[in-house]
């Protein structure tokens, strides 16, 4: 009997590991199996189901025989389960130990694809990419194209396009031939990227997919995310609503590369539907627009009509339009009202070209207002601040700025602040713009209070009405 006691330790021993494959292990690997094959047919949500019992199945191997050899196996095949159903902060740590698991080759390919893509998705390319890396000659063909694909996707993503269009692997599925797309459009090969973008567009495709290409490529190339706007705008399902908001954003985008184009794009909204939040939004960028080419103050007069008349179309955007058309209004005045007689018109004129360059984005009427006060007011502190401006906001102005700063200003602070010295006049002469535009900006507001507290309707009554006892009149509205 004793010589056959450690035989009989061993059958159990044998009899206990094969309980664990066959309970545990082989049901895990059959459900994977399932899950792997429903994908494939485009059955997702059977397929999530599946992985979801994977990951229960593994778990319960790993917990019940931590010291089986079937535990490492459980644990990297439930990372891989997490990883599918989208649960990545939950999968990484089990995928993380792969490198030393000993696992099938291709259980282990399995899950450094599903651990580059949660690096991927969790914010962290790089060791995504790292992963892909290894895979990039696998033997398998399916995880070798995955690994091909992912990696290109990332090159795009980071900029390096042409890398990218080396790196896409041969294969003539959409998502493979969608990637290259976005490559060849990021590059400015724009006439071959519409070329296949034409190829794969179908009455059946789902606008949804198209619109987050389009935005995709949009933050890379705004004008090819244009050219692929013109191809999907009018597909059969899309309402007019819908049709609208695509096109407003692609005019938003083209704003700072190509303003004509853009215009185009917002006068296409505003007549596909007055009186809509997107019309609203196009009539005011169009606006937007038009101050860029304002160059004299009197020029504002028009626009600032546009803008009462937009407000009373677009209701939603009332308060947005009446800020702009406010600003407008006191750059308007400004501009007109001041004259080298002003009291302190220098700094007046400096505010209201600081507002005409920042808040209306009219660089030719805010250059025009920086140049008036070293004409207007020579003597003027602030001149060589605005001379500056100007130099900053127009290059070939550059040599008449500086001898103009060398010639009259040399002894100016924001000389000396551009040399690298700042001085204690420097600072007085900050602090009192900024106490002067602090005043300004409360004087406004108590005028708009005023004005605001009173409709206009009453206004006329309130004139009119009598003093109280006492003898003292209430003041009219200013």
């Amino acid at each position: 009997m004793r010589r056959l006691f450690p035989l009989t330790l061993i059958l159990v021993a044998v009899s206990s590991q094969a309980c664990v494959y066959y309970n545990g292990m082989y049901n895990a690997n059959r459900l994977a199996k399932s899950a792997r094959k429903a994908e494939h047919d485009g059955r997702t949500f059977e397929a999530n189901g599946l992985w979801g019992q994977v990951a229960t199945k593994a778990e319960s191997v790993v917990v019940r025989h931590s010291t089986s050899k079937y535990a490492a196996e459980a644990h990297i095949l439930r990372g891989v389960a997490l990883a599918r159903m989208g649960q990545c902060e939950q999968a990484l740590p089990p995928l993380a130990g792969v490198a030393t698991a000993s696992v099938s080759t291709s259980l282990e390919e399995e899950a450094l694809l599903a651990f580059g893509r949660c690096q991927v998705a969790t914010g962290n390319p790089d060791a995504g990419d790292a992963a892909f890396v290894q895979l990039l000659d696998s033997k398998d063909p399916d995880h070798r194209r995955e690994a091909q694909y992912q990696h290109a996707r990332l090159l795009r993503q980071t900029g390096r396009y042409e890398e990218a269009l080396h790196a896409i692997p041969d294969a003539r599925d959409t998502r493979t031939k969608t990637e290259r797309f976005l490559a060849l459009a990021a590059t400015g090969k724009i006439s071959p990227a519409m070329a296949l973008a034409d190829s794969l567009i179908t009455p059946a495709d789902s606008i949804k997919h198209w619109d987050s290409l389009v935005v995709e490529l949009g933050g890379e190339n705004a004008v090819a995310a244009s050219s692929l706007v013109d191809r999907i705008q009018t597909m059969a399902s899309r309402t007019r609503d819908a049709q609208a908001k695509l096109l407003l954003e692609d005019g938003l985008r083209l704003v700072p590369v190509d303003t004509a184009r853009a215009a185009q794009r917002f006068r296409q909204v505003a007549a596909l539907g007055e009186n809509t939040a997107a019309a609203g939004r196009a009539g005011l960028e169009l606006l937007r627009l038009d101050l860029r080419h304002v160059r004299r103050p009197e020029d504002l007069a028009p626009i600032s009509v546009k803008l009462e008349n937009l407000a009373r179309q677009a209701p939603p955007m009332a308060e947005e339009i009446g800020l702009l058309s406010a600003r407008v209004d006191e750059v308007h005045r400004a501009g007109v009202s001041i004259t080298p007689d002003s009291v302190q018109g220098d700094l007046q004129l400096f505010l209201a070209a600081e507002s005409a360059r920042d808040s209306l984005v009219a660089p030719f009427l805010a250059e025009a207002m920086f140049r008036r006060i070293p004409d207007g007011f020579p003597a003027s502190p602030y001149a060589p601040k605005a001379i500056l401006a100007v130099q900053h906001m127009n290059p070939a102005w550059v040599d008449s700025a500086r001898a103009l700063l060398e010639g009259r200003y040399n002894t100016s602070p924001y000389l000396a602040m551009v040399r690298g010295e700042t001085t204690d006049e420097y600072r007085v002469l900050e602090d009192s713009l900024g106490a002067f535009a602090q005043a300004q900006l409360v004087r406004k507001s108590a005028g708009t209070r005023r004005r605001g507290d009173i409709p206009d309707n009453q206004r006329e009554q309130v004139k009119r009405r009598p003093a109280p006892t006492g003898g003292t009149r209430v003041p009219e509205p200013q």
